[in-house]
C-alpha cells in the first residue's frame, strides 16, 4: 500500500484539472501543464480532487501509484504557485545578466557563456551576481538551475563559481609551506 499514492491530490481554487483517459491537464495561473500518466494506474477526478488508484497488484503498479500521485501534485502546485530557484556567483569579475531570451554569464573563461532561456522558464538577475529561476514545471526549473550551474560549479578551496543559495561547500585548506 503507498502512503504517498492512497492520498488524493487536493485541487486549489483557481486551479482546474482535466482527467481524459490517462492524459492529466491542468491549468493555473502559472500557465497550463499536462502529462500522460502510466497506464498501470487509473485517474479520476471525485469531489474536487485528483484520486490515483492502481489497476492491478503488481509491483510496477505500486510504484507508479505513488509516482503518478507525486508527479500530478507537483504539476497543480506547479500551475497554482510556481517552483523557484536561486543560484548565487561568488568569483571576482564573474557575472550574468538577461538579454532577451538569453542568459549572458562572464565566468572567468576566455568568452562569454550565451545559455538560451527555454520556454516556460523566467530567468530574472536582480543583481550581476544573483540567478533566479522560475517556472510551473518543477523539473524544468531544477534542470535549467543544474544546467546554469554545471557552467561553472564552486570550487573547494575559494569557494568560486555558481552555487544554490541553500548550498554549504566544503572548503579544503590548501596548500602549507
Amino acid at each position: 500500500m503507498s502512503r504517498i499514492g492512497k492520498n488524493p491530490v487536493e485541487v486549489p481554487a483557481g486551479v482546474q484539472v482535466q482527467v481524459a483517459g490517462q492524459v492529466v491537464k491542468a491549468k493555473g495561473k502559472q500557465g497550463e501543464l499536462s502529462m500522460t500518466v502510466a497506464g498501470d494506474v487509473a485517474v479520476e477526478m471525485k469531489d474536487g480532487r485528483v484520486v490515483v488508484t492502481p489497476r492491478a497488484e503488481t509491483k510496477r503498479a505500486r510504484m507508479n501509484w505513488g509516482t503518478s500521485r507525486a508527479l500530478i501534485k507537483n504539476m497543480v502546485q506547479g500551475v497554482s504557485q510556481g517552483y523557484a530557484k536561486a543560484l548565487e556567483i561568488n568569483g571576482v569579475g564573474y557575472r550574468a545578466q538577461v538579454q532577451g531570451k538569453t542568459l549572458i554569464m562572464q565566468m572567468g573563461y576566455s568568452h562569454d557563456v550565451n545559455y538560451p532561456i527555454p520556454d516556460g522558464i523566467n530567468i530574472v538577475c536582480e543583481k550581476p551576481t544573483s540567478i533566479a529561476v522560475s517556472g510551473p514545471d518543477r523539473r524544468l526549473v531544477g534542470q535549467v538551475a543544474a544546467e546554469i550551474r554545471a557552467v561553472r560549479p564552486p570550487e573547494p578551496y575559494k569557494g568560486k563559481g555558481i552555487k544554490y543559495v541553500t548550498e554549504h561547500i566544503l572548503r579544503k585548506e590548501g596548500k602549507k609551506k
